[in-house]
């Protein structure tokens, strides 16, 4: 029995509102999906101020249903709510992250991860009691879909134009034409962001994952970039030598159960003169100093998905997603790199320049 006497009022009241605040954040993920997935944030997107049945009108939608989501959004902040006129609308700040598609910071498809994370507990639970791991593939399809979205539109904004250029030397070599591996390529849009930009180039994307590779070619061929990109089942540590003039490990590298030996094939294939590109989830080199939101999600989603996955693959080096630049660093002597720096950073990014 717990000593009542001992309790800190205060610090519990704090400390069990923020628990359902929590709560509560879950169920707002599930009426974003919703207003995501019936056009409710496009329908009202730019409109200005719209009445429940006008926005159930614009979405083909039933107007009570609509109603309650509309109040629930608006208690939370999701939306603006007009008293005097009982109108909603939703603020050029709130669209960018609910109905544009295209903004860097789009989230609602995102919320497919933590809905897998829950469709798969029963494997949580098994593996934390056994010790063994649960493989990418072995997940529910909605975290492929859901981390391919949440990274794609971050790699959009940032990719091309900021982290490339941010390498020494490495843009120039894209515009004359090397060949590229893409490791860890999931639905390729990394991979096809390069290949957009840089047609003078040939790009290769390796995966473990025979869903996400297919999905990988439909999206390649839809852009009108099949052309110039390849895509094939590969582990990280034993892909064709191609002699690449770049590498990239995108948010990848962690999730695997022997780093060092990615790395060192890395070493091993990249051409004379070549870069790896290395991108891991932002973190600080000690827990203390990972105590935020940020490092709270990455090292939830670490639990059930990254670590899952590497001990799956063996388990040699568990890094986890917040593994900090020091043991990644670390990784990369330990293969023969002798020239690892930062070269930019975001606040959901670390971004590495790494040379033989």
């Amino acid at each position: 029995m717990l000593d009542t006497q001992k309790i800190d009022e205060a610090r519990l009241e704090a400390f069990a509102t923020r628990a359902i605040g929590d709560r509560t954040a879950g169920y707002t993920g599930v009426m974003v999906s919703l207003g995501s997935k019936l056009g409710l944030y496009k329908a009202m997107a730019g409109a200005g101020p719209l009445s429940a049945k006008e926005i159930a009108t614009r979405a083909d939608c039933s107007e009570r249903y609509v109603a309650e989501w509309l109040n629930a959004q608006a208690a939370g902040g999701y939306i603006a709510y007009h008293g005097l006129s009982n109108t909603y609308e939703l603020l050029p700040e709130q669209a960018m992250v609910l109905a544009d598609e295209g903004s860097p910071v789009y989230i609602p498809h995102a919320w497919n991860v933590p809905a897998s994370m829950w469709f798969d507990e029963a494997k949580a639970l098994n593996a934390f009691r056994t010790g063994k791991g649960v493989a990418w593939g072995e997940h529910d399809r909605r975290l492929a879909c859901g981390s391919a979205a949440f990274y794609r539109n971050g790699y959009r904004a940032s990719l091309v134009p900021e982290w490339l250029p941010a390498l020494e030397g490495v843009v120039a070599q894209l515009e004359t034409g090397i060949a590229v591996a893409d490791v860890g390529c999931g639905h390729g849009h990394s991979t096809q962001l390069m290949a957009e930009a840089f047609p003078n180039s040939r790009f290769h994307g390796f995966d473990t994952h025979p869903a996400s590779l297919d999905e990988a070619r439909q999206n390649a061929a839809a852009a009108g970039v099949s052309d110039r990109i390849d895509f094939a089942l590969a582990r990280a540590d034993d892909y064709p030598d191609g002699q690449y003039g770049l590498i990239c490990f995108f948010d990848i590298l962690h999730d695997l159960g022997d780093p060092v030996a990615a790395a060192r094939h890395a070493a091993k294939v990249l051409a004379p003169g070549g870069t790896v590109l290395l991108v891991e989830p932002f973190a600080h080199d000690h827990v203390k100093d990972n105590l935020s939101p940020v490092a709270q999600l990455y090292y939830s989603a670490s639990t059930m998905i990254c670590c899952a996955h590497a001990i799956s693959e063996g388990g040699n080096m568990v890094l986890g997603a917040q593994a900090g630049q020091a043991r990644l660093a670390e990784v990369f002597r330990k293969a023969g790199f002798t020239h690892f720096r930062r070269a930019a950073e975001t606040p959901f990014n670390l971004i590495f320049e790494v040379r033989r």
